[in-house]
């Protein structure tokens, strides 16, 4: 309990540990985690520690695990869990090294000869590809010297007309026939024939063209199925080409233009034997090659399949020794250089537990000399420790988002567990919804043990809602509650307990009985009915009710056509006494601020003129909410205006209680069957807290200054005299020091007395901060000014409950109406076989738009409005949060990822 309202106790230890032992001893303080130790080498540059080589050798294992977890998962091999293993022996160490060396030489091999493989079985390949292809390009050329090239000339000797459809023919065979004729009767052209990437043949053709100047000839076609570049793994579609050119000038021009584009270049023989001889050897090098790397890659999947059934167990050892050389690297050596100091901060409940785990690591080590566990008195501000489990985790994070609380003061966590989902169901109340997301939530708490190491679709979104899920539950809960408060099931009423409302209008047009009608609340509704087949309107003096409905709203304001005047005074004056309340709640828990840091001059001088001042304003709102709720009136038509009466009782001192109604004496309620008259004591009442509420404004403006001036002063008087009676200057007769002694005495105590006189214990004087009026003024105005006008602020801020929750209920309301409503209604009266097909879809359409919109989008604007309640107006009142948090060293959050 006490760890819920405010942290735990905290002290600094310092701990001197054997060197021998100092590992151990710290191994098992990560395992304890209860223990922050502070760095006592800050001013020592991080490569001159002691254990910065132990660190170095754990960073190169956790790059070689890296490496094994990335090959890994290349391969699609997932590891083993390996479970909460202890931190190793630091002789360890060395066996780990080799085995991860040795590990990661052979996947290198393994991977350097499947690399060489792959690029092997690429350019044979690419070999192949292009004998195909070059034996297409020669029979086209031949194909063309045979038929094409004699039918034109044919046609041009005999004086016909070439045709397009002869040029296009002659295009299509080739061009290259027509060289290869050139070639036969001049000179012989030699060809290179390589493979390029299909992304550089644009520039590869022009820079063939501007350096060879048009005397190359160059033909291409595509290798349909891309290839795998063996060392990125990378698909890529690629060119196969081949270049046809006269002399060795533009031989090794050519050649160094393929270089330049990465082109792969291919022998090729010139003949069509020989060509088809190396299709052959080829195939059969493939064949063998293939069956080779199969072999290989088998091979490797099993090395990498023994290498995961222990990396995961690896892995956490490396962690586990890098974080403890890390933690022994904020340790001092004393001048023996045999024993190791350090300093830490750690809960008092636990030192027990502590000192039991470093005995523990002393005999694990093997060491005679015992770990010492010393407290330190200090001055320093301890960090904030509070203790949560997976259900308080949620709501403790929403508090230490808006700022860690400040050492031992009242943690609002413990009511934010039930404030928080009870104002977010406020602006969500609906009982439909509220049922759809305590289901989901509960399957989240269900199954959380499945789910906690989820690595699916989601990601960082699921890990939030499922690290939020007893948020989630507890909302959906009170959903339910205040959606069955407002009588609001996806968006309809219940009819549980029939109607506290009875028809007292009589007419001869009204035939139906007034069991018929329902109704409900003081102020009457206005509802239709149709006797006799005629729509009648009820008047709403004819409406009575004397019985209040058993639990929330009567039915019958559902159907009222003045449902949403009352509901919008209901839960307007709802917000105002909930937002009041909680306020009202937070300034209370200063009270157990000031006294457990004793400051009880706070309780006077602050406290109690923020709850008056307070009360006295709102405070009144609220009780005139209720008395208007609880009183019947015997004139209803002169029931007081809340928000004119709250105005006039500033404006004109007191005021009335309703400016238009200038004859109070018509303003009467009954109590316990007397008529009383309102204004008889209200105007008395309400300038009286209209001058408490004034009188707390300098109140808490000047009394706390002013005490302070003055508590300053007496400990100035009182600390001269001690400097004057211990330094034995000279007096006057009437026992005060002389003139020119007296400046010596004040230079004297403001050198190095503090105002107070108070020495600790050994001997030397406490040195506190200098006196300022002026600053202390300051902030007090800005304290005051901040309450008066928050108090204010805060009280309409909370109307977002009203307004949230009126758009949420019309919200569902329109869907309701105007899509499935609506939408069965047209389908039905045209067809009823398309009314049962128009309700499947149509209930998807709204289930979906339900769900996306009123669930999710108003559900995470109502999460938010919700928070800034608590951080704004509620946690302002009592909360600093100017404190540190308590990141003890733990094996457990280190591998969870939590602490760095």
């Amino acid at each position: 309990m006490s760890s819920l309202f405010r942290s735990e106790e905290m002290t600094l230890a310092q701990l001197f540990l054997q060197s021998e032992a100092a590992y151990s001893c710290v191994r098992e303080l990560g395992e304890l985690g209860k223990v922050q130790f502070r760095d006592v080498n800050a001013d020592v540059n991080a490569f001159q520690r002691k254990f910065i080589n132990e660190v170095r050798r754990c960073d190169e294992m956790e790059r070689k695990l890296r490496f094994l977890n990335n090959e890994l998962e290349k391969v699609g091999i997932e590891l083993r869990p390996g479970g909460n293993v202890e931190a190793p022996e630091p002789q360890a160490m060395i066996d780990l090294e080799s085995k991860f060396e040795v590990l990661e030489t052979e996947v290198k091999e393994i991977n350097t000869n499947k690399e060489t493989l792959k690029k092997n079985l690429l350019d044979l390949i690419e070999l192949q590809h292009i004998l195909d292809k070059t034996r297409g390009f020669f029979q086209e050329a031949e194909q063309y010297a045979v038929t094409v090239t004699p039918t034109l000339h044919r046609k041009a000797l005999d004086g016909e007309v070439t045709t397009d459809e002869d040029i296009t023919e002659r295009e299509e065979k080739g061009l290259l026939g027509e060289h290869l004729q050139i070639a036969t009767a001049q000179t012989k052209f030699t060809f290179i024939t390589g493979v390029i990437a299909r992304g550089r043949v644009a520039a590869f053709e022009r820079v063939l063209w501007r350096a060879c100047r048009g005397n190359v000839f160059l033909r291409q076609a595509e290798i349909m199925q891309p290839l795998e570049d063996p060392t990125t793994g990378v698909l890529e579609n690629k060119i196969v080409f081949i270049l046809f050119f006269q002399g060795d000038q533009l031989r090794s021009r050519v050649r160094k233009i393929c270089e330049g584009f990465r082109a792969t270049l291919y022998q090729c023989p010139e003949t069509a034997d020989e060509r088809a001889q190396m299709v052959g050897q080829v195939t059969a090098r493939m064949s063998d090659l293939q069956s080779v790397l199969q072999t290989t890659e088998e091979h490797s999947i099993t090395q990498l399949a023994e290498i995961a059934q222990d990396l995961d167990v690896w892995q956490t050892k490396v962690k586990k020794i890098k974080s403890v050389y890390h933690i022994l690297n904020m340790f001092n050596l004393d001048v023996t250089q045999r024993c190791l100091i350090a300093e830490c901060w750690c809960p008092v409940d636990s030192l027990e537990q502590i000192q039991a785990a470093l005995n523990r690591g002393t005999e694990r080590s093997g060491s005679t000399v015992p770990s010492i566990l010393n407290r330190m008195a200090t001055d320093e501000a301890p960090p904030t420790y509070n203790k949560v489990n997976k259900f308080t985790r949620g709501f403790q994070a929403i508090v230490d988002a808006y700022g860690v609380a400040t050492y031992q003061e009242v943690n609002p966590a413990l009511y934010t567990i039930i404030t928080f989902p009870f104002l977010f169901a406020v602006m969500f109340g609906d009982a439909g919804h509220g049922i759809i997301m305590a289901s989901f939530a509960a399957l989240l708490v269900l199954f959380e043990k499945k789910l906690s190491n989820y690595q699916g679709p989601g990601g960082e979104m699921f890990t939030t809602l499922f690290n939020g899920r007893y948020i989630i539950l507890l909302m959906g809960l009170f959903s339910i509650y205040t959606g069955m408060v407002y009588n609001d099931v996806f968006s309809k009423s219940l009819n549980i307990f029939g109607s506290s409302w009875n028809l007292t209008y009589t007419n001869s047009s009204l035939k139906q009985p007034a069991s018929d009608v329902l109704g409900c609340c003081p102020n009457p509704p206005c509802v239709q009915f149709a006797p006799g087949g005629r729509l009648t309107t009820v008047p709403r003096e004819a409406m009575k009710s004397m019985t209040p409905y058993p639990f929330g709203l009567d039915p019958i304001w559902n159907v009222a056509e003045n449902k949403l005047v009352f509901t919008n005074s209901y839960k307007m004056k709802m917000a105002i006494t909930l937002g009041v309340m909680q306020m009202l709640f937070g300034v209370c828990l200063q009270v157990f601020n000031h006294i457990h840091f004793k400051n009880y001059l706070n309780i006077v001088l602050e406290f109690v003129p923020q709850v008056l001042f307070l009360l006295c304003i709102f405070g009144w709102l609220v009780f005139l909410i209720f008395f208007k709720w609880c009183f019947f009136y015997i004139n209803p038509n002169y029931a007081p205006s809340l928000l004119i009466t709250l105005i006039n009782m500033f404006l004109k001192f007191g005021g009335s209680p309703d400016v238009t109604n200038p004859d109070h004496t018509q303003i009467q309620y009954s109590v316990f069957g007397h008529t009383e008259n309102l204004a008889n004591f209200q105007k008395v009442i309400q300038a009286l807290l209209v001058i408490v509420a004034l009188v707390c404004v300098p109140w808490m403006l000047l009394a706390k200054p002013i005490y302070l001036l003055v508590k300053h002063k007496r400990e100035s008087e009182s600390g001269y005299h001690r400097v004057r009676a211990k330094s034995g200057y000279n007096v006057t007769p009437d026992g005060e020091p002389a003139d020119d002694e007296r400046a010596q005495i004040l230079h004297h105590e403001e050198g190095g007395t503090n105002h107070s006189g108070n020495v600790d214990d050994n001997g030397s004087e406490k040195e506190e901060e200098k006196f300022e009026f002026s600053e202390i003024f300051i902030h007090q105005s800005i304290h005051t000014i901040e309450y008066c006008l928050g108090t204010i602020s805060n009280t309409a801020s909370y109307l977002r409950l009203w307004a949230l929750s009126l758009a949420h209920a019309e919200l569902s309301e329109v869907l309701w109406n105007m899509v499935f409503q609506l939408g069965i209604g047209v389908a039905v009266s045209s067809s009823p076989i398309l009314g049962a097909i128009a309700v499947f879809f149509l209930f998807a359409a709204w289930a979906g738009m339900t769900v996306g919109i009123l669930l999710v989008m108003e559900g995470l604007s109502a999460f938010l409005h919700a928070l800034r309640l608590h951080w704004v107006e509620f946690q302002n009142k009592f909360y600093d949060g100017n404190g540190s948090k308590f990141t003890p060293f733990s094996f457990e959050a280190i591998l969870k990822g939590e602490d760095d």
